[in-house]
C-alpha cells in the first residue's frame, strides 16, 4: 500500500510525531549510539518540547533555504534546506517533521505545481508511451545491477542487496524488509542517502551543465476581491482534490490531487490566480526539512560504514537513468531538463518541486513518476518473496519497520 505522508520516524532512539510514544525507540532492529532522552510526563511540558523541536527544525531549513535560494542555484531553497537540516540531523540536534504538517506541504505543493499546467502542455504527450516504456526497462535494469553490486563488492545478502536497490517506494520497501528479516538498518541508510543525494545533486548537475534554467512563474495583479475569489476556489478545489485521492490511495495523492484539481483549473482558463512565489519557497524549505531530518539521531560512524554501499550504488543507478534518459532524447526532441527529472529515481516530492523550481512540465514529470512507483509498488513485494523463498535464512527474525516518505 502506498503511504502518502507517514510518520516520520528516525534511524535510531529518535522521536516520532503523529500519535506515536515520543519517549519510544522509532524502530526496533535500527540501532543507534545515542540513548533517547525521556521527555516529562506533563502533557503540556510535551507540547513545549515539541513546538520547540519543529521551531528548531524550520529555523535551521530556513536559513540553509534561504541562504542557496537567494543565490539563484536550481531548486535552491530545497537543497539548501536539505544540507543545513542534515548537518544538523547527523551532529545530533532532536529534529522533527509532523504529519500534519507535512501533508499541508504536499497540498501546496500540488497546487503551485498546477499553475505551471497549460493547454500547450498537453501537446506533446504523444510521446508519452515510449517515455514511460523506457523509464520501466531503466528501473528493472537499475534493479538488477545495483543488486548484483551489492552483493558482490559489499558482500550483501541477496535480500538485502535487492530491497536496498529499489528504484523508489522507500516506505515498501522497509515494510516488506521487517516482513522478511532483512537488514532494515543498511537498507533505510542507502535508501535515505539515495534520496538526498538526488534531490541535491540534480539541480548542482544541471547548472553545471548549463541545462538549468530559472524559474518563470505566472503572478497575480493587485489584490482584489476577484483575486481573493479565485485563490479560495483554486485552494478549496485542490484541496478536495487531495483528499479525493489520498482515500483511494492514489500514489501520491495529496501532491497528485491537489496538482490534477489546479492543473485542471488553469489549464482550461477557468483560474488564472495563482499561489504566490512565496508559498512555493517556503513548501520547498519545509519539505527539505522533512527529506534532511531522517538522519535525526543516526551516528556519523554509522553513516560512514554504508557511505560506500550507498554511493556506489547511487553511482550505477545515476549512470544506467542518464543512458536511458539520453537514448531517448534522441528518438524525441524533449528538454534534457525534464526527462533527466522524470528517470530519477529520487523522492517524488522533491521531483517534482525541482520540476516546478525549473518552471519544467508538470504532466510529464510527474507521469513518469506516478508509474515508477506503481510500478515498484506492485512488483517489488512479489519479487522480494520469491527472492526470499529462494534463498531463506534461518537466523531472521521479522522486525518491526520504520516508516518514511518516497
Amino acid at each position: 500500500m502506498m503511504t502518502i505522508a507517514p510518520e516520520f520516524t528516525t534511524f535510531g532512539g529518535g522521536r516520532s510525531i503523529a500519535g506515536r510514544d515520543l519517549t519510544q525507540p522509532a524502530a526496533r532492529g535500527i540501532e543507534s549510539a545515542r540513548k533517547p532522552t525521556n521527555l516529562p510526563a506533563a502533557p503540556s511540558s510535551d507540547r513545549v518540547v515539541f513546538v520547540r523541536r519543529l521551531a528548531e527544525t524550520l529555523a535551521i531549513a530556513a536559513v540553509g533555504g534561504v541562504a542557496l535560494g537567494l543565490t539563484g542555484f536550481p531548486a535552491g531553497y530545497l537543497s539548501g534546506a536539505i544540507i543545513t537540516v542534515s548537518i544538523a540531523a547527523v551532529a545530533g540536534r532532536p529534529l522533527l517533521m509532523p504529519q500534519a504538517l507535512t501533508r499541508c506541504i504536499f497540498v501546496l505543493v500540488g497546487i503551485s505545481l498546477g499553475a505551471v499546467v497549460t493547454p500547450e502542455t498537453l501537446h506533446g504527450m504523444a510521446s508519452y508511451p515510449l517515455s514511460i516504456a523506457v523509464l520501466i526497462a531503466a528501473m528493472a535494469v537499475i534493479s538488477v545491477v545495483c543488486t548484483a553490486y551489492l552483493m558482490l563488492v559489499h558482500r550483501w545478502d541477496l535480500v538485502s542487496a535487492y530491497l536496498a536497490s529499489s528504484p523508489g517506494g522507500l516506505s515498501q520497501v522497509l515494510v516488506v524488509a521487517a516482513e522478511l528479516g532483512a537488514e532494515l538498518r543498511s537498507i533505510a541508510i542507502v535508501q535515505s542517502m539515495r534520496v538526498v543525494i538526488i534531490a541535491i545533486g540534480l539541480p548542482a548537475g544541471l547548472s553545471l551543465l548549463g541545462a538549468a534554467g530559472s524559474a518563470v512563474r505566472r503572478g497575480n495583479g493587485p489584490l482584489s476581491v476577484a483575486l481573493a475569489t479565485e485563490l479560495a476556489i483554486l485552494i478549496a478545489a485542490s484541496a478536495l482534490g487531495a483528499v479525493a485521492a489520498f482515500r483511494v490511495r492514489f500514489p501520491g495523492g495529496l501532491l497528485f490531487g491537489a496538482m490534477f484539481a489546479s492543473g485542471a483549473l488553469h489549464g482550461s482558463g477557468l483560474i488564472a490566480a495563482v499561489m504566490p512565489p512565496w508559498v512555493a519557497n517556503t513548501a520547498m524549505v519545509a519539505l527539505g526539512a522533512v527529506v534532511g531530518a531522517r538522519f535525526t539521531n543516526t551516528p556519523l560512524r554509522l553513516l560512514a560504514d554504508f557511505l560506500g554501499a550507498a554511493l556506489g550504488s547511487f553511482a550505477i543507478s545515476v549512470v544506467i537513468a542518464a543512458a536511458f534518459a539520453l537514448a531517448l532524447i534522441q528518438v524525441f526532441p524533449l528538454p534534457v531538463p525534464e526527462v533527466l527529472i522524470a528517470f530519477a529515481p529520487g523522492s517524488v516530492d522533491a521531483m517534482m518541486l525541482l520540476a516546478l523550481a525549473l518552471h519544467l512540465d508538470p504532466v510529464y514529470v510527474g507521469a513518469h513518476h506516478v508509474v515508477r512507483i506503481v510500478a515498484v509498488s506492485l512488483s517489488m513485494p512479489m519479487i522480494a518473496r520469491r527472492v526470499a523463498q529462494r534463498a531463506p535464512d534461518e537466523s531472521k527474525t521479522p522486525k518491526e519497520p520504520p516508516t518514511f516518505q518516497d
